[in-house]
């Protein structure tokens, strides 16, 4: 199994690609700059998890991880749902619990 660290990046990259593919329409681009913003911080908090000092900062900074995760996953679901997503790329971005 990859490494977490070069998984959250991937994971990153697929969203900024598909972001990038979204429509133009003020919907497409709403519910794309939160996926965007919430998407691409999952692997910035792991970065900052495995730097903690202490268990409890891990502990913390993994949680924060998670919750952006679970917003991300909102989203998808969000723009999937609303038939927004017309190329599906969503479907590849499902997130799995």
């Amino acid at each position: 199994m990859k490494d977490l660290k070069i998984r959250t990046k991937e994971f990153s990259l697929r969203i900024i690609r598909m972001y990038a593919a979204l429509p133009k329409s003020t919907v497409g681009q709403v519910i794309g700059k939160q996926i965007l913003r919430s998407g691409t911080s999952v692997g910035a908090h792991y970065r900052e998890a495995s730097k903690a000092r202490s268990t409890a900062e891990f502990v913390s900074k993994l949680g924060g991880a998670q919750q952006e995760l679970e917003e991300t996953a909102y989203w998808l679901e969000l723009l999937s749902e609303s038939e927004t997503d017309e190329l599906g790329k969503t479907d590849r971005l499902t997130v799995r619990n």
